[in-house]
């Protein structure tokens, strides 16, 4: 029988699947629903839903649900998806070579070609129109050997996107991606031993890696097609907003507004990257850590702005937890992003890591 989501109590057994938007129900039929269940149909402002007309008690109060899975519209929006972002990621491949091309004629003592550089890049912070769900997920297209050039790439990308969501115009949000692929173009004029080491860097070597910001500078300050904006982000895109940052150790409203975006997308990247020296770590892990930097080293609208649109994409992700047990995303409190509620694929148990400290999600498995 129909039953008002209101009146619901532990102990009622769900008669058909709750449906969300994602192909997986929200809860299964012949759930017993506890009160975190119930807790979540509430969240996704669900009505009512048909349960059986006894209790797991046994007692009086209805079972057994029609099973409803859309698989046709699962198929087609699969192929809709491999459709937009396999095309994607060739026009991606393409870019990194590109740009490796011209770092190494950097490398050479030669100009840089803004010209050419606008090629690369423009077309891609484009395509971040089609593409809002996979704008998170360039570090699955990274190499830790070309780590680097995807990494310049990712970062303007992903600083448009920011700047998008942050309502700017277009030919803003244009300029901050081009200024975001372009901030670490100076690494070139860095020893190759020291940008491509394989394992940590000394104190010396971190010292020369600071240098780079004002080398990209340095290579753009004197092409007049380049707005004062972009190059002032270049230059500041590695500054904190409590002064620990470089080269200048500038604080607050001192750091351009550009720049503090494209410090978020830097940071994020190279986190969930895997890099010569360094493992890959989760996104949700690394949102912890940026979360736990917004009101000292970054801008606390920008963070909360990329947070917001992380937890937007993020229902129904099949994730691994730290347990090593594979989980769905059902809901995320948009106070508590990496610490969503998620079901169990082997048991369908729904928990929410918010209860549980020390269990995180540490790989996303797929969108």
């Amino acid at each position: 029988m129909k039953v008002a989501t209101s009146d619901l109590i532990p102990g009622c057994i769900l008669f058909r699947d709750v449906k969300g938007k994602t192909n997986r129900p929200i809860i299964p039929k012949n759930t017993v629903l506890e009160e975190i269940h119930i807790q979540v149909l509430k969240k996704f402002l669900v009505e009512q839903v048909e349960v059986s007309k006894t209790l797991a008690s046994g007692e009086i109060y209805v079972p057994k649900r029609k099973e409803a899975v859309q698989q046709k519209k699962a198929e087609e929006t699969a192929v809709q998806l491999k459709k937009r972002t396999l095309p994607f990621q060739a026009r991606l491949e393409e870019a990194k070579e590109k740009y490796k091309d011209i770092f190494q004629r950097l490398q050479n003592h030669l100009p840089l070609e803004i010209g050419e550089v606008r090629n690369i890049i423009l077309p891609l912070l484009e395509s971040t129109e089609e593409i809002d769900r996979e704008v998170y997920m360039l570090h699955h297209y990274t190499t830790k050997e070309d780590y680097i050039f995807y990494h310049s790439i990712a970062v303007g990308i992903t600083s448009s996107f920011i700047a998008r969501k942050l309502n700017f115009e277009k030919k803003e949000w244009m300029q901050i991606g081009l200024a975001g692929f372009l901030s670490d173009c100076g690494m070139a004029k860095i020893h190759p031993d020291i940008v491509f080491k394989e394992g940590l860097l000394s104190s010396e070597e971190l010292a020369q890696i600071k240098k780079h910001p004002t080398y990209s500078y340095r290579l753009v300050e004197s092409i007049p097609s380049l707005s004062a904006q972009v190059k002032l982000a270049i230059l500041q895109h590695h500054e904190r907003m409590d002064g620990s940052g470089y080269p200048l150790g500038l604080t607050g409203d001192k750091i351009h507004k550009y720049a503090r975006i494209i410090a978020i997308s830097d940071m994020y990247h190279a986190m969930t990257s895997e890099r010569l020296y360094k493992e890959k770590q989760s996104p949700f892990k690394v949102i912890e850590e940026i979360e736990q930097d917004q009101f000292s080293k970054l801008d606390p609208e920008i963070v909360r702005s990329f947070i917001r649109n992380l937890a937007n994409f993020s229902i129904g992700t099949k994730v691994r937890l730290s347990n090593k047990k594979n989980a769905e995303i059902v809901f995320i409190d948009p106070n508590k992003p990496t610490r969503p509620m998620v079901r169990f694929h082997d048991s369908g148990e729904i928990i929410s890591l918010q209860h549980v400290p020390d269990l995180y999600i540490e790989e996303i498995v797929s969108q």
